[in-house]
């Protein structure tokens, strides 16, 4: 079983580093944003969002914990009176496989309704199937489909 752990400012460096990166190469690979642009606007949206970096004001960043032993983390914000939404959810690429993102997902919710949510909502990029079927799995439900062709 995992724990969630709120993230110290000593594992919010590294988190910021890694989701300000993916972050960017993901909407550039949506075809959102160029190459050439991405990495600053990712760094611009990440300031806006964590402006007091893991003390967030409506912002809850963890540190997902196996034994003793960090394998990812989770970031969930209050965007509404009674819904929580999760920015970013991230398991080491050497411990995926392994059901840590369901059980973190499932553990979020618990949470969430510490925070007096009653609603989760989350964005996942088209073209990461992974993370789709595991959020299909825990019952999230499609509630807008942007779609794009190349010409």
């Amino acid at each position: 079983m995992i724990r969630l752990v709120p993230m110290t400012s000593e594992e919010f460096e590294p988190f910021l580093e890694r989701s300000v990166k993916n972050y960017a190469e993901q909407k550039t690979e949506a075809g959102n944003w160029t190459e050439e642009e991405a990495l600053e606007n990712s760094k611009s949206d990440f300031q806006r969002l964590l402006p007091e970096r893991e003390n967030s004001i409506d912002n809850r960043l963890f540190t997902i914990w196996k034994d003793e032993k960090s394998v990812g983390s989770i970031w969930i914000a209050k965007i509404a009176e009674d819904t929580g939404y999760i920015y970013d959810i991230y398991i080491d690429p050497d411990q995926q496989g392994k059901g840590y993102g369901k059980q973190a997902m499932l553990e979020i919710e618990k949470v969430a309704k510490d925070l007096g949510f009653s609603k989760i909502d989350l964005h996942v990029f088209g073209h990461n199937r992974k993370a789709r079927n595991l959020y299909e799995m825990l019952d999230y439900e499609v509630t807008n489909v942007i779609m794009s062709k190349k010409i």
